[in-house]
């Protein structure tokens, strides 16, 4: 081999060794609700220097970086630095630029059309402007029909294209501003990107990994529970709202989804309980304050679409001590334009306890209930899309911390008929020498089944609670309820009561508040 090549061989084993080369896709994704930790890998070896990688996002928190290798290779200084970029950072991004562009080209193009038109609907114009003895003059009438028949084809063309291009532009103008749109959204504030410059060691060849958290990615669950009466069990099926704004797409990585949070590690201190004397007139305001503060935020729209559907994807569920994790078999798409993806994780068969609940002084309709231990893992606050023995019943929300059992609502029960009397409607005075007011109330409830099964009934009665010692409520009831504040319900009693086909029960609700003829009492019946 000459000196010269020689030479140049051995400086470019040296700078590929010393300089890797700029890249380091993304490999592995963990989503969390409301955030995303991404890991990028590249490749490294033996002696190698330096590795840089580029593109990355100049969203992502830098408090969060963290960078790994193999065995054998020993990081050195972390330098992170922001570039304003010219350039698509995604290829979802790179796509719909190179669509607004082939858009714009070809409306160009139609432009050229329409002013060609015009230029032969301009020149007709000019002949039918001429006085009419100058055309007889350039004309011999026997020519006469063949012109008009060449005037009537070159204007209807003319004009036939002009609208023509106008329509196509019409269609076009709506394509490029949707295009846009989606351009936009895309972006979502991604317009630097970030790049890393890790210094190292290596003793032999491997992998380096940086990984960090982003905010503007993230999951939430939705649930799906489909209710068979006949057995008395739901099929219970946790599912994934995946999206991501990262500005930049996922292809190909291993994705895994958890239910912990990685940024709740603040420490939560006491704080003095104080009490303190207001004005009516102030405490009237902070109730309204309050109220206004109360408010729910709108509702936001969604949009859906699906992961790659190339190959099936199975789930595997994890649980750890604090979190549940799945893990989505094989490699996965995601792109960075805050599409909605659905992935379902999990399904399983949960036995329930199916009663009828009835709260009459609210509704007199009665619902069909499921109840059951709460499944193991942690199950996060969402959505549940409730089915009936195949029928969609609607959807209600899930929080699932809030309570020790299971408890979802699957419709109306129509083969159940509660209707209610009023006993009694009094108003009076009693106590020493008529100083107080009365008012005596007492409701009966009548439940009839019309099942062909017997059937378990939950009926709920709100009673009247006193806030003020000056009122009295006395309260008998027929039968005596089961429980007593039910679910440490203040006032709510219960009644649990099987109903066999064609049986009809009653209930009686009977009270009488007491309080000074002098005072208004708000509340009363």
């Amino acid at each position: 081999m000459p000196r010269r090549t020689y030479i140049a061989v051995a400086v470019a084993l040296f700078a590929t060794s010393a300089f890797a080369q700029e890249g380091g896709r993304i490999t592995k994704v963990v989503l969390y609700p409301g955030s995303a930790t991404i890991e990028r890998a590249a490749p490294v070896a033996q002696g190698q220097a330096r590795v840089v990688l580029t593109g990355l996002p100049a969203n992502f928190d830098p408090r969060t970086l963290r960078v790994e290798a193999d065995p054998g290779i020993r990081i050195g200084e972390i330098a992170v630095r922001d570039v304003a970029r010219a350039d698509a950072l995604g290829g979802r991004e790179s796509q719909l630029e190179a669509k607004i562009q082939a858009m714009k080209d070809e409306k160009a193009m139609l432009d050229v059309d329409a002013r060609s038109a015009e230029l032969v609907r301009d020149f007709l114009v000019s002949l039918n402007s001429k006085q009419e003895k100058q055309r007889q003059a350039a004309i011999d009438p026997k020519a006469i029909p063949s012109v008009l028949e060449a005037i009537r084809r070159g204007g209807a063309d003319a004009y036939g294209t002009i609208q023509r291009v106008e329509l196509k532009k019409r269609a076009l103008d709506k394509q490029i501003a949707a295009l846009e749109r989606d351009l936009a959204r895309l972006k979502s504030g991604a317009h630097d990107s970030r790049t890393l410059t890790i210094s190292l060691a290596a003793a032999s060849a491997g992998a380096v990994r940086a990984s960090y958290q982003v905010a503007n990615a993230g999951w939430r669950p939705v649930y799906r529970a489909g209710l068979d009466s006949t057995h008395s069990r739901i099929e219970l099926e946790r599912q994934a709202t995946v999206t991501q704004r990262t500005g930049e797409d996922w292809s190909g990585v291993s994705l895994r989804l958890s239910t912990g949070q990685p940024r709740a590690a603040a420490l939560i201190d006491p704080v003095t309980w104080q009490l303190a004397l207001r004005q009516p007139a102030e405490m009237l305001d902070q109730v309204a304050v309050r109220g206004m503060a109360a408010a729910p935020a709108p509702v936001k729209a969604r949009e859906s679409s699906g992961i790659r559907a190339d190959q099936p994807q199975t789930i595997s569920e994890f649980q750890t001590e604090y979190a549940t994790e799945f893990e989505v078999s094989g490699r996965v798409d995601i792109a960075a334009d805050g599409r909605q993806v659905n992935v379902s994780l999990t399904r399983q068969w949960v036995p329930v306890k199916q009663k009828i609940r009835i709260v009459p002084r609210r509704d007199l309709a009665p619902m069909v209930t499921a109840e059951a231990e709460r499944p193991e893992g942690v199950w996060l606050p969402g959505d549940v899309q409730l089915y009936r023995d195949g029928a969609y019943i609607g959807s209600t929300f899930w929080q699932a911390h809030a309570k020790d059992r299971l408890v979802l609502p699957f419709g109306r029960d129509d083969r159940v008929q509660v209707t209610v009397n009023r006993l009694k409607n009094r108003t009076g005075s009693g106590g020493f020498v008529g100083t107080k007011a009365e008012r005596q109330i007492a409701d009966q409830y009548t439940i009839v089944s019309r099942h062909k099964a017997p059937v378990e009934v939950l009926l709920l009665e709100a009673s009247p609670v006193a806030v003020s010692d000056r009122i009295s409520v006395e309260a008998a009831f027929e039968p005596k309820p089961k429980t007593e504040n039910w679910e440490d319900r203040r006032g709510v009693v219960a009644w649990e009561r099987p109903l066999a086909p064609g049986e009809t029960l009653k209930f009686v609700a009977d009270y009488t508040i007491t309080y000074p003829k002098d005072v208004v009492v708000v509340g009363l019946p």
